[in-house]
């Protein structure tokens, strides 16, 4: 691998995943593979495993995780489904010019992004595809199930990045697409990872299929700003016995995801999972709502502005504003491969079914605690659980 535009490797020795590789290779398959962040994950890890940059907010390279048996990051595979067609090193080219990768790392990682580009295969359903459920699950699968055999892979685990989607009506008689790249995951043996806030495996049939086959899967949305700040203030509030009258948010936020949620059916079910963290730790939901706004000129980056009014001492009236101001994708990106790992590893130590120990990264997790402190301990303990089986 070259060097040249970005930083030496001697400039961040590789971590320890990187330095150690674990016998085997495991597939990552995003569902959105040619989004912002899958792109920024792909090059996310080419880059830290080559020593060009560290693996700044990746929680499995640090120490409570390095006795886990998590696959090296050396060791990860990529490919997945999408229904765009702009190749990966030209993605990740605009990610660099709108600021979200560093100048000069896409030609750095070009045969890394060029071989995950590879391994992209068309998704669905598109307009016009008459396809039943069926045929376009087995179709899902048989991509994966070749992946498998191509690339050899020890397992696969399937991460779904796409485009938020709306909730299905209750009398749909179609599975949402989310649920068609789960069921798929399920047939093809592959763990499941929903980072989106659609239904996915949330299917009573899906759910139990999961359990049926012995295969782990964690969701649903995953925690990345607004909600990961929520998420650590709420508690506050609830354990210095103060009352909170209202709590109100708005979010900026351009690219695709700006497009989807403009689509107020796909915001209602973003919101969804912002609104059960504040409920569950303060014990019902305050007053006040989130709003999203499309702003196509912010791009990748987004704020996100909170209002919290609570009530003190002696009925005193107080607000606490908040603004978090970031870059979605590289926030994402290393709370993907983290989960990536993990969920594989869960497969390879006999885990099934949902992973609550995986809470700490979602907005809507598979039960355990909201407050993220608790559910960052419980976390810690499916490290000390892996670490335990060999």
């Amino acid at each position: 691998m070259t060097t040249t535009g970005t930083e030496s490797t001697a400039a961040h020795p590789a971590p320890a995943s990187a330095q150690a590789p674990a016998a085997g290779r495991t597939g990552v398959w995003f569902v959105g593979a040619r989004g912002s962040v899958a792109t920024t994950a792909v090059a996310g890890c080419a880059a830290v495993t080559a020593g060009l940059h560290p693996p700044t907010g990746m929680v499995t390279e640090t120490p409570p995780f390095a006795r886990a048996h998590l696959p090296a990051l050396s060791s990860l595979v990529f490919g997945g489904h999408d229904t765009a067609s702009c190749p990966l090193p030209k993605r990740a080219e605009a990610l660099t010019a709108a600021g979200v990768l560093p100048h000069g790392l896409p030609a750095a990682i070009h045969t890394e992004l060029a071989a995950a580009d590879r391994e992209i295969r068309p998704g669905g359903p598109g307009p016009g595809d008459t396809r039943s459920d069926d045929e376009l699950i087995a179709a899902f699968a048989d991509d994966l199930t070749d992946f498998a055999r191509r690339t050899g892979v020890a397992r696969t685990v399937v991460v779904n990045v796409s485009s938020t989607e709306a909730e299905p009506a209750p009398d749909d008689p179609r599975l949402p697409a989310s649920s068609l790249y789960a069921a798929a995951a399920l047939r093809a043996g592959c763990g499941y990872v929903n980072f989106t806030p659609s239904t996915g495996v949330r299917t009573e049939a899906l759910t139990a299929d999961a359990q049926a086959r012995g295969l782990p899967h964690a969701g649903r949305d995953g925690k990345t700003g607004q909600t990961l700040l929520r998420s650590v203030l709420a508690p506050m509030f609830v354990q210095r016995s103060l009352a909170v009258r209202a709590w109100s948010g708005t979010n900026l936020l351009g690219g695709g995801d700006g497009a989807a949620l403009a689509d107020p059916a796909a915001a209602a079910a973003k919101n969804a999972g912002k609104e059960r963290v504040l409920a569950d730790t303060l014990g019902a939901a305050p007053e006040g709502e989130v709003h999203i706004d499309d702003v196509p000129a912010l791009g990748d980056w987004k704020t996100a502005w909170d209002h919290i009014a609570f009530e003190g001492f002696l009925g005193s009236r107080m607000v606490l504003q908040t603004i978090w101001q970031g870059c979605d994708s590289a926030l994402a990106a290393p709370l993907v491969l983290d989960l990536a790992r993990l969920v594989a590893r869960a497969h390879e130590a006999g885990i099934s079914g949902p992973v609550p120990g995986l809470g700490f990264y979602f907005k809507d997790p598979d039960g355990g605690p909201a407050a993220l402190a608790e559910q960052f301990t419980e976390l810690l303990a499916l490290a000390d659980r892996l670490g335990e089986t060999g």
